[in-house]
């Protein structure tokens, strides 16, 4: 069983800037590929940004491309989400969750999720 905790949320202006981290408990991180999902109040909870266990190939939503970046860090078994140039429909509770399976940009292909963080960009 993987725990994943994830910190970093808050409030920020749009336009500015957040960066989200995931702990995981187990050391066998480096296992996983890793990915971030949000969910916004009654919107259903979309894929955002995914990571492979070297951390060598990322994918990201076409929402985000360009402003967000996935990395990694197997050493600290931990997973990062940097938010640039956020708007106010990047507001939603961000998830990062582990997966063995290949299909990163379905939440239905991940095991383990974390309790969220939430973000809110104001205008």
């Amino acid at each position: 069983q993987v725990q994943l905790v994830e910190s970093g949320g808050g409030l920020v202006q749009a336009g500015g800037s957040l960066r989200l981290s995931c702990a995981a408990s187990e050391r066998t991180f480096s296992n996983y590929a890793m990915g971030w999902f949000r969910q916004a109040p009654g919107k259903e909870r979309e894929f955002v940004a995914a990571i492979n266990w070297s951390g060598r190939s990322t994918y990201y939503a076409d929402s985000v491309k360009g402003r967000f970046t996935i990395s990694r860090d197997n050493a600290k078994n931990t997973v990062y989400l940097q938010m640039n140039s956020l708007k106010p429909e990047d507001t939603a509770v961000y998830y990062c969750a582990a997966t063995g399976g290949v299909n990163y940009y379905a939440a239905g292909e991940y095991y383990y999720w974390g309790q969220g963080t939430q973000v809110t960009v104001s205008s």
